[in-house]
């Protein structure tokens, strides 16, 4: 059950990628964050979280765990150290406040008291421990305990319930009906991390093998989900997906349509990649591992195999 939690939690708080790039697109902070986090803390997370690209809601839970985002009663916020020996609103370590501090709002100064560097600093803390892919490896670097990493996952999947991730889906979608829905599905993903076995019907999730400790959709998986949203329910992998749906010729595809290719030991009549169109020439497609869901060229894959159209039933 703990570990359901765990992958559900992550999955929340992964948030949505936005344009075509790697980074992860910061949701839009919704009311329960809007309550609980003063606004200039809540602008803080959300601008490391753009340029870190880790989940602004992770960062506030950590913020929250460690200082209640600054307001705190505890020694070593605002001045000193704690029993341990931590400092500032992030409560970091002397060693570790050397190796990753930021000068956040470039006044010239590392000061761990100040917010502006703090949390940025902890943003490139946990990029630098495997985040966003490795979310749970960078929580527990940030303080060794399990308790811990489910107690900073459940804050940010609270702060993330109700997040506006409708602004990360903002690469334009050329379809109507289910075919759009689907597509906006997939895009809401964009920068979310490859793994081998990841992606349910609701969203991101744990892998296995080389998958294994990351979050995130795998090819099929991804294309799985996104059509699943629309209402159509799609075989597993890209081999099952290409025998079980009507091909399509190759100039008659449309947005929405599933592309295939051998990819990696997959042949032309398995094919071990697949993809979703989104306009004349690219796809939305999670790629591999180390990369993230993206949108990309395809026209010009010497292994392309075909297409094929996922219709309701």
């Amino acid at each position: 059950m703990v570990l359901v939690l765990l992958v559900g939690a992550l999955g929340a708080v992964l948030g949505a990628g936005g344009g075509g790039g790697d980074g992860l697109c910061q949701a839009t902070p919704g009311r329960t964050a809007k309550i609980d986090i003063p606004p200039a803390y809540l602008a803080l997370y959300v601008k490391a979280g753009t340029e870190y690209g880790i989940p602004w809601t992770v960062l506030a839970a950590i913020g929250d765990a460690e200082s209640d985002h600054g307001r705190g009663p505890g020694s070593g916020i605002r001045s000193g150290t704690n029993h341990m020996g931590a400092a500032g609103p992030m409560q970091f370590m002397p060693g570790t406040w050397r190796a990753y501090r930021v000068d956040g709002n470039g006044d010239g100064r590392y000061d761990v008291y100040d917010p502006a560097d703090a949390i940025p600093a902890a943003a490139r803390y946990l990029k630098a421990n495997g985040a966003p892919a490795h979310m749970k490896r960078a929580i527990f670097a940030y303080n060794h305990a399990d308790w811990y990493v489910r107690k900073v996952l459940r804050r940010a999947a609270e702060y993330g319930r109700d997040a506006d991730a409708s602004a990360c889906a903002a690469v334009p979608v050329p379809a109507s009906g289910r075919a759009a829905v689907a597509l906006r599905a997939a895009l809401r993903w964009l920068g979310t991390p490859y793994s081998w076995g990841g992606g349910g019907l609701s969203g991101p999730s744990e892998g296995f093998g080389r998958g294994a400790g990351i979050v995130g959709f795998d090819c099929s998986g991804l294309t799985r989900y996104a059509w699943h949203q629309a209402g159509v329910t799609l075989p597993r992998t890209s081999q099952e997906q290409w025998r079980a749906l009507p091909h399509v010729p190759a100039g008659q595809e449309r947005p929405g349509d599933l592309v295939f290719f051998k990819g990696s030991g997959g042949t032309q009549h398995a094919p071990g990649h697949v993809g979703l169109v989104l306009d004349n020439g690219r796809m939305i497609e999670a790629p591999r591992t180390g990369l993230k869901v993206r949108v990309h060229p395809f026209r010009n894959r010497p292994d392309l195999v075909g297409y094929a159209r996922p219709t309701a039933r």
